[in-house]
């Protein structure tokens, strides 16, 4: 049997509510809205498959939770308490753990924050996504600028961290208009912003108007120019990238992303979700019905449970690590590597290396998806 790599401290939990309240334009969770659920026979669900996880997984107590979906904010907070509660029964818990959930902003939601926060969520990740009317109809929200403050605000009350995501190289928007809009977002008083450059996916509506000439991408030059821009100001506002699309006062990153980026252990519980355990990969049934079924049957919800071998594991760890500002260790991941590329990559300024680590340099962000496949064995 092939060990993990090494034996990473954090340990993480991740929880997928898989249901929607509304369909998204690009997200491929759209056979998944519901306008009821039996929340009682749920809640009882994910519990089973938690226990299973605690059964079989590492032992050691657990530094994040993240509750993802889906619409997890529209999850009970009785439910959430309930797996919260759960979760420190079977592993307890680091003195300072982190239990994150992601939210619309939505006044339906937000009217839930006070419960969540009663529930033991203590960090809330909020889908804000644009802080224009116009953008945010085009990206297909619900909600309006209004709106999202309004929620905002209440997160920010009940929560000890509050983070929110925007989503720029929007078709036709200029380097001012995004410099405005981000300007606008540093000003609002979280200590962490997730940025994505607009990207079109197969499959989605966005593709759809891109092949019909509806919509034409931003260029990659310009795109370029805004990637630096963000960078800059966000590094002026005190809030450094510290991986290629997040950025945080320091001490307010993400732990439980963190884990994920330094390919440190994490647990997977509900439909779709992913793991990672002792270099074992596991993947419950994607749909609601079949994973209900094998909860049924199996008293847990695996799909997939596959062994890593250790070069598998050190390619998934050089993958995850590079897209940090911190890089990471060779003694990890230096076996997949291939020196030459990192030779030359050095050379042209897209790569740093000490004897203990190798990291992607600002101007390397840039080319990170080509950097990947040149350096990975």
């Amino acid at each position: 049997m092939a060990a993990p790599i090494d034996d990473p401290e954090p340990l993480a939990l991740y929880v997928h509510w898989p249901f929607c309240v509304s369909k998204c334009p690009y997200c491929d969770f759209n056979s998944h809205v519901r306008e009821s659920v039996d929340q009682a026979r749920w809640r009882a669900a994910l519990l089973t498959d938690l226990a299973h996880e605690a059964s079989v997984g590492p032992r050691r107590p657990l530094t994040s939770i993240f509750f993802g979906g889906g619409t997890p904010s529209l999850m009970p907070p009785e439910t959430v308490a309930a797996i919260i509660e759960a979760a420190e029964r079977h592993w307890g818990f680091a003195p300072d753990i982190e239990i994150t959930l992601e939210a619309n902003p939505s006044s339906v939601e937000a009217a839930r924050f006070a419960g969540l926060a009663t529930a033991g969520v203590n960090r809330v990740s909020l889908g804000l996504q644009a802080l224009d009317d116009a953008a945010l109809h085009f990206l297909g929200r619900a909600h309006d600028v209004a709106e999202g403050l309004s929620a905002l605000d209440t997160a920010q009350a009940n929560f000890d961290w509050v983070s929110f995501d925007l989503i720029y190289a929007l078709p036709g928007q200029s380097q001012t208009d995004w410099e405005r809009t981000l300007a606008h977002a540093l000003g609002l008083g979280t200590g962490h912003l997730s940025l994505y450059q607009l990207t079109i996916e197969p499959g989605t509506r966005f593709a759809a108007m891109a092949a019909r000439g509806e919509l034409v991408p931003t260029d990659p030059d310009h795109g370029a120019d805004l990637f630096e821009a963000t960078r800059a100001m966000t590094l002026a506002a005190g809030l450094p990238a510290y991986e290629i699309s997040n950025h945080a006062r320091p001490g307010e990153e993400s732990r439980h992303n963190l884990t994920y980026w330094r390919y440190g252990d994490y647990l997977g519980v509900g439909p779709g979700a992913h793991g990672r355990r002792g270099g074992v990969a596991t993947a419950r049934a994607r749909k609601p019905e079949n994973w209900l079924a094998r909860i049924d049957r199996d008293a847990q919800g695996i799909e997939l449970e596959e062994l890593l071998t250790r070069d598998v594991q050190r390619r998934e760890a050089l993958v995850m690590g590079l897209r940090l500002d911190e890089g990471l260790p060779r003694a990890r991941i230096d076996p997949a590597v291939d020196q030459a590329a990192v030779a030359r990559l050095s050379a042209l300024g897209l790569i740093e290396q000490t004897p203990e680590r190798l990291r992607v340099t600002s101007s390397g962000m840039l080319l990170l998806d080509a950097i990947l496949a040149d350096v990975a064995r």
